[in-house]
């Protein structure tokens, strides 16, 4: 006769305090839902494995507490400050940068219905989504169809914007290949000043009489900051 039947041990049997450090936050999300998670939970599930002693728990509160205990602190951090705490190679920097990414490309695709600039208020709203987080200057371009659906976003120019830094040829070259009639500009001031500058004033003159030979309206120009937002149409000034 066959002896007796033996229970075998599996993951799934045991308490989250027996499963291996760098498991539980797995585990316990699969065990109880992706809400249960704290910050540094959901961290330690991003960067895998932790580093000497460390758990991947123990390092991803070591990196909050870098960043203040803060996400949105988190979420500006570089590749080469993120490479500075120990334990944290390119690969676990690189990993995080891309979660933060994708977490504000995901908001700023849900701030509009269906994609569709009907006030400057909602491109508003998209674009400080975009470019929140940002230390530089960026300089982007919305391309819009006839039914001010958004067809494309793109930066253009990075680090400093002025009239000759920003290639006029390339913004209209790009709004005929995606068939665009419209286009806003848009670049932030991370200091927070809305104001704009006289070269603001010189690029969107400059790019709005470029557009008007090339039948593609420049609709507006706006600024964005975490202080709100600058629109030129909306002030008379396109």
């Amino acid at each position: 006769m066959n002896g007796p039947i033996q229970e075998t041990s599996n993951k799934s049997s045991t308490t989250i305090k027996q499963w291996a450090p760098d498991d539980r936050p797995r585990e316990k999300l699969l065990a109880k839902g992706k809400e249960a998670l704290s910050d540094s939970e959901l961290l330690a599930i991003l960067l895998h494995t932790g580093s000497g002693k460390k758990t991947a728990v123990d390092l991803a509160k070591e990196i909050l507490q870098n960043c203040n205990n803060s996400i949105g602190h988190l979420s500006k951090q570089s590749l080469e400050s993120l490479m500075k705490i120990k334990g944290i190679g390119k690969a676990k920097a690189i990993s995080i940068i891309a979660a933060m990414e994708l977490g504000r490309r995901r908001q700023a695709t849900t701030v509009l219905n269906d994609n569709k600039v009907n006030k400057s208020g909602d491109i508003a709203q998209f674009l400080r989504a975009i470019f929140r987080d940002h230390q530089r200057e960026i300089f982007a371009v919305v391309f819009l169809n006839a039914r001010n659906t958004i067809i494309h976003h793109e930066i253009i120019n990075t680090g400093g914007i002025t009239a000759t830094v920003v290639d006029t040829r390339l913004i209209f070259q790009r709004a005929l290949e995606l068939k665009a009639v419209k286009i806003i500009l848009c670049h932030n001031h991370p200091s927070g000043n809305l104001n704009p500058s006289q070269q603001d004033q010189h690029l969107t003159d400059r790019i709005a009489n470029a557009g008007k030979i090339m039948d593609i309206q420049v609709v507006d120009h706006i600024i964005v900051s975490e202080e709100g937002y600058y629109s030129f149409a909306d002030n008379g000034k396109i």
